[in-house]
């Protein structure tokens, strides 16, 4: 039987040293793989960085990502065996047109809104893929059919619309009065009638209509308290 003393305990280091993490936020950040004299040309020092690569390597060799040296270069990898279980997604940032934002500040403050509505808003129309660019991020979606003349399609903002904005709902964005004041529109050539009707001009009559119920319970309220006095 082996005695509690010869049982070989691994003990990991408490204690990781400075350059030793800062070698390991190097290559972290990188975008391509740093050979030895890139690191050492970061670090501003002159230390032994083969020691510290080693030291990481294997630290790091049983977890879920690697450091692994290729062609003279390291970089951090997801785990040989793990590779099937990883998918490569691809995000390129583009910016939105300026007929993509008019668009959707129009389906936004009309909702819901027609194709046609959308272009007699705003005095043009469509370019090709404007509204499909938000149909595609998810920020507009289709809102059944008008029921005019060839029954048209309606549009709509999303949750995802409301998620990306940090919005709670559509009556969290500036109204008329609030666009007006900043200097953002003229209401002189705004009907203001039909500004904002659709889904936000709803959300406002709800927040209207609460008012004017807890200006009643403010008013209950008060009579009774002079009734008891």
């Amino acid at each position: 039987m082996k005695k509690k003393n010869d049982l070989k305990i691994l003990k990991f280091p408490n204690t990781v040293g400075q350059l030793e993490r800062q070698v390991e936020a190097i290559l972290f950040a990188a975008e391509e793989p740093l050979d030895v004299e890139s690191i050492q040309e970061k670090l501003k020092t002159k230390t032994n960085i083969d020691k510290i690569l080693t030291s990481l390597e294997n630290q790091y060799k049983n977890r879920g990502i690697n450091l692994v040296c290729i062609a003279k270069k390291w970089s951090f990898r997801t785990a040989s065996n793990l590779s099937k279980f990883m998918n490569l997604q691809t995000f390129t940032k583009k910016k939105l047109s300026k007929a993509a934002i008019e668009t959707l500040a129009i389906i936004v403050y009309h909702q819901p809104v027609t194709r046609s509505e959308i272009e007699e808003i705003r005095g043009v129309a469509f370019a090709t893929g404007t509204l499909e660019i938000l149909l595609e991020l998810n920020w507009v979606r289709p809102a059944g059919r008008k029921n005019v003349p060839g029954k048209p399609i309606q549009y709509c903002t999303t949750d995802d619309f409301l998620s990306h904005f940090n919005l709670q709902k559509l009556s969290d964005l500036p109204n008329i009065e609030e666009l007006t004041s900043a200097g953002l529109i003229d209401n002189a050539n705004i009907d203001t009638s039909i500004f904002g009707t659709g889904k936000f001009y709803k959300e406002q009559l709800d927040v209207k209509k609460e008012n004017i119920y807890s200006n009643i319970d403010d008013m209950l309220s008060n009579t009774l308290k002079s009734e008891e006095d």
